[in-house]
């Protein structure tokens, strides 16, 4: 059975990319393109995994992680967090301690790495 990933990302551009990369390696892709629509989709799907930008509108990443991680349905669902801000070691450190699987800075990592870091994860 293919594994679901909700991709919560507000810049089309990049989401549909990690959209097609994930495709292609056989996930089910779901897409969000704010904090509001991410919990949303989170609650009624249930994903295998979550990548979440930090930087959303409505609501930001480490907002959504809260409350992922609050829910007594939802807090077992990995969550890897994503930025384009510098993310020093205290981002990663305050994602990690919220309960994120890892924080990764997208500048460092090309869409393929981070494909690969996801099965990582789920495997």
């Amino acid at each position: 059975m293919s594994q679901k990933i909700l991709i919560i990302e507000d810049d089309p551009v990049l989401s549909k990319m990690y959209a097609k990369k994930f495709e292609k390696d056989g996930f089910l892709v779901n897409l969000a393109l704010d904090g509001e629509e991410g919990l949303e989709n989170i609650r009624a799907d249930k994903p295998d995994i979550v990548l979440l930008d930090v930087m959303l509108p409505k609501i930001d990443g480490y907002e959504v992680l809260k409350q992922i991680k609050a829910d007594e349905n939802l807090k077992a669902i990995p969550v890897v967090l994503s930025t384009n801000l510098g993310g020093g070691n205290t981002d990663k450190e305050n994602a990690l301690k919220m309960g994120a699987i890892d924080f990764l800075v997208k500048s460092d990592h090309t869409p393929t790495q981070i494909v690969e870091t996801i099965k990582k994860i789920l495997s």
